[in-house]
C-alpha cells in the first residue's frame, strides 16, 4: 500500500509564500543596485529621476578598473588552474591512501573554510615583511590557491565518491599502465567534478577581496580593491554599474555550465545516466 506523505494544501501555499518571500528579500536588494545603476546624476539615489548609461561607460574606460580587471583575470586564471592540479591530486592521494595524520591533513587543507580571510592576509602580509618579499603576483597567486583549495578538494572529492573503481580495474587488466589509467579512464569520469571546482575556484578567486586588500600594491591589486578604492573616493553610481556586469557574467557562467553539463553534474547534486 502506497502512503501519502503530502502535506495539507494551507502548509503547502504557507511553505510557496515563505519561500517567495525569501527569495523577495534576497533579490530586493540586487534590484535597487540594478535601477540605481542607471541614475543619470552624479550622487546615488534611489529611484532615478533621469536616466543614463554614462555609468556603464565609465566602468569599461576608467583605468584603474582596466588594470584591476587585467590583474584579476592574471591572479583567478593562475590561481584556479593552480588549485584545480593540487586540489586533484590531494584528493586522489585522500580517497585512494592511508597514511598518518590524514585526518589532521583534511582538517589543514578545509581551514580556509572557517578560518576568516583576513587572517591570511595578514599573516602573508607579515610574512612577506620578515622576508622582504614585495607584494608581487606569486604571492597573490598563492594566497588564492590557499583559499579556493577546499571547494577544488570537495568538488573532487565528491566525484571520486561516485567513481566506480572496477573500470579502473578493468582497464589496469587490459595492460594499461597507471599512467594511462588516470588519463583515459579517471580523469574523464571526474570531468564534471574537475570542471565544478575549477569554476567555482575562478568565480571565488576573482571576487576575493577581503586577504587581497593586505598583499596587493597598486601594480597587483584586483578589481575587488580597485572597487573598494574607488568608493572610498567617489560616490557616482559607477560602483553600480559595475555591480550590475559582476551579477550578468556570473549568471551567464551558471547558464553555460548548466547548458553544456548540467548544474547537477557540476555540483555533484545527481549523476549522469
Amino acid at each position: 500500500m502506497r502512503m501519502r506523505s503530502s502535506l495539507p494544501l494551507p502548509l503547502r501555499m504557507a511553505g510557496y509564500l515563505v519561500v517567495a518571500l525569501l527569495l523577495a528579500f534576497v533579490l530586493l536588494p540586487v534590484l535597487v543596485v540594478t535601477v540605481a545603476a542607471f541614475n543619470e546624476q552624479a550622487i546615488l539615489s534611489f529611484p532615478p529621476q533621469s536616466w543614463s548609461w554614462k555609468w556603464f561607460e565609465r566602468v569599461f574606460t576608467y583605468p584603474d578598473f582596466r588594470n584591476g580587471f587585467r590583474a584579476s583575470l592574471i591572479v583567478t586564471a593562475w590561481a584556479s588552474v593552480l588549485a584545480l592540479a593540487i586540489g586533484t591530486a590531494l584528493a586522489i592521494a585522500v580517497k585512494r591512501m592511508d597514511f598518518a595524520g590524514k585526518q589532521t591533513l583534511q582538517a589543514i587543507l578545509l581551514s580556509p573554510l572557517v578560518i576568516p580571510h583576513f587572517t591570511l592576509g595578514l599573516g602573508l602580509l607579515m610574512l612577506t615583511a620578515q622576508f622582504n618579499v614585495g607584494r608581487n603576483y606569486a604571492v597573490v597567486i598563492l594566497c588564492h590557491v590557499m583559499l579556493v583549495l577546499p571547494f577544488v578538494l570537495r568538488s573532487v572529492y565528491v566525484s571520486m565518491e561516485n567513481l566506480d573503481e572496477r573500470l579502473e580495474q578493468a582497464a589496469a587488466s587490459l595492460g594499461a599502465s597507471p599512467v594511462r589509467v588516470l588519463w583515459t579512464v579517471t580523469i574523464p569520469l571526474l570531468a564534471p567534478g574537475l570542471f565544478g571546482g575549477w569554476l567555482f575556484a575562478a568565480i571565488m578567486s576573482f571576487n576575493e577581496f577581503t586577504a587581497s586588500l593586505f598583499i596587493t600594491n597598486q601594480s597587483t591589486q584586483t578589481l575587488p580593491v580597485t572597487m573598494y578604492n574607488y568608493v572610498r573616493e567617489y560616490a557616482d553610481p559607477t560602483l553600480a554599474a559595475l555591480s550590475v556586469v559582476y551579477i550578468v557574467v556570473t549568471a551567464s557562467l551558471l547558464v553555460v555550465a548548466n547548458q553544456f553539463l548540467g548544474l547537477g553534474k557540476v555540483l555533484n547534486i545527481e549523476q549522469g545516466r
